[in-house]
């Protein structure tokens, strides 16, 4: 099953689920698919792990990157930069936004209204099941209550991304796969896709799978770590 999403995609979900990641690889997914991609970086909270670290392998891709400048890292109060509001009122065939972890960095999506007034989007919450505070059926409820209460938007889909970075394992994904379906089912909130190492896709029984599966080559590393190749 091929991943189709198109329009304004909003990436949003709690500190280390792993956004970002998501947002780039689908990015590059989907150029690959032949459709035109933007993707703007609005996480002003977190400057460690951020697209802007990604840049330059995108750029060759030809998908187009906006970025916040640096002097609003760590901004007391949402900034929205023209160029993401112009993005915005000519988006891509997919553009995708990614916002900052928790209530605290999707707060900067409030600035974003007049700009997506009449405009369709979405916004997914991206979930990782071994990640505190999204552990549990009502910690996924209450994340995303925060979020939706924070941006003053609604999710609508589900990315499920169980992982134990460098530990994950076939058996943690099958695990995470189970535990976002149930989630799924209990909220009402489709499956879009589950996020899966190329390092580990080879040795995995895709068909267990009922969604989608983005095959992730990581980019957010520390420095003494080389990303993949995208």
């Amino acid at each position: 099953m091929n991943i189709l999403l198109e329009g304004i995609i909003i990436i949003a979900g709690n500190y280390g689920s792993g956004k970002t990641e998501i947002s780039i690889n689908l990015a590059v997914q989907r150029k690959l698919d032949g459709i035109d991609v933007s993707v703007a970086d609005l996480d002003l909270v977190n400057p460690y792990f951020r697209t802007r670290e990604a840049r330059k392998q995108l750029s060759e891709l030809g998908i187009g990157v906006i970025l916040p400048p640096d002097k609003y890292l760590q901004a007391d109060l949402p900034i929205l930069t023209p160029a993401v509001a112009g993005l915005i009122r000519k988006p891509s065939r997919l553009t995708i936004l990614d916002v900052g972890g928790d209530k605290v960095g999707v707060t900067v999506l409030a600035a974003l209204a007049d700009s997506l007034d009449g405009k369709k989007y979405r916004m997914l919450q991206v979930i990782n099941p071994f990640r505190p505070f999204t552990d549990s059926l009502k910690g996924c409820v209450k994340m995303r209550g925060e979020i939706e209460k924070a941006s003053g938007m609604t999710i609508s889909g589900i990315i499920g991304n169980a992982n134990l970075i460098d530990e994950t394992t076939a058996d943690i994904v099958y695990e995470g796969y189970d535990f976002v379906s149930m989630v799924s089912g209990e909220t009402g909130l489709p499956l879009e896709f589950i996020a899966v190492s190329s390092r580990l896709s080879g040795e995995m029984d895709m068909d267990r799978f009922s969604c989608p599966v983005l095959k992730l080559n990581r980019q957010l590393v520390p420095p003494w770590k080389n990303a993949a190749a995208l």
